[in-house]
């Protein structure tokens, strides 16, 4: 199936910023084994570029390692630090896109993300939630997007045994969750 910018009712040809008020990119990962923990990045940007061609469309985007928040600052201070992102010398993590498919009737954005200075193929599934004009004439467009990568591949390694149950204390499959809401510029 092919997609056309007349098949997307409101679709608009244009670059769009992400509001960060209306926003937020967040991730989860195991912990313990037995639940999870989530946290978001409090600091980012993305532009959107859309196309005539819908699927020709392109993102960048870019998270500030030191924002993260997972609402327990001891941890959040060893999140930045050489035992998972290295946020002095690696201080965003950062999207490319490189294609847009669509594939039975769902939507894929694939792209490069680059963490810690390692850059991996990374698929998000996208789910588009359609467009508006909010009250002060901004017109918007929704979607949320999530991929799950493996910390390892990034060179996040980091761990501790858990001697009294098995496992280990933090799970390698992080899911990396995007609701966005963007701008259209003027």
């Amino acid at each position: 199936m092919t997609i056309t910018a007349e098949q997307i009712p409101g679709y608009r040809v244009g670059t769009w910023e992400v509001d960060p008020t209306h926003s937020e990119v967040s991730f989860s990962v195991r912990h313990l084994a037995i639940s999870k923990v989530k946290g978001r990045f409090e600091k980012f940007r993305a532009t959107f570029e859309t196309a005539e061609n819908p699927l020709d469309s392109k993102v960048t985007a870019s998270a500030e390692v030191a924002s993260v928040n997972t609402n327990e600052p001891k941890r959040d201070e060893h999140l930045r630090t050489s035992d998972f992102f290295l946020a002095e010398k690696y201080p965003t993590i950062d999207f490319v896109s490189t294609g847009v498919r669509e594939e039975n009737g769902e939507f894929f954005v694939d792209g490069d993300l680059t963490m810690r200075g390692v850059t991996k193929p990374v698929t998000f599934d996208f789910e588009f939630g359609g467009f508006g004009e909010d009250p002060y004439g901004n017109y918007k467009a929704g979607f949320t997007a999530t991929a799950v990568v493996r910390r390892e591949d990034f060179g996040l390694d980091w761990n501790a045994p858990l001697e009294k149950t098995g496992g280990m204390l933090v799970g390698s499959d992080v899911t990396i969750t995007l609701e966005v809401q963007a701008a259209l510029a003027q």
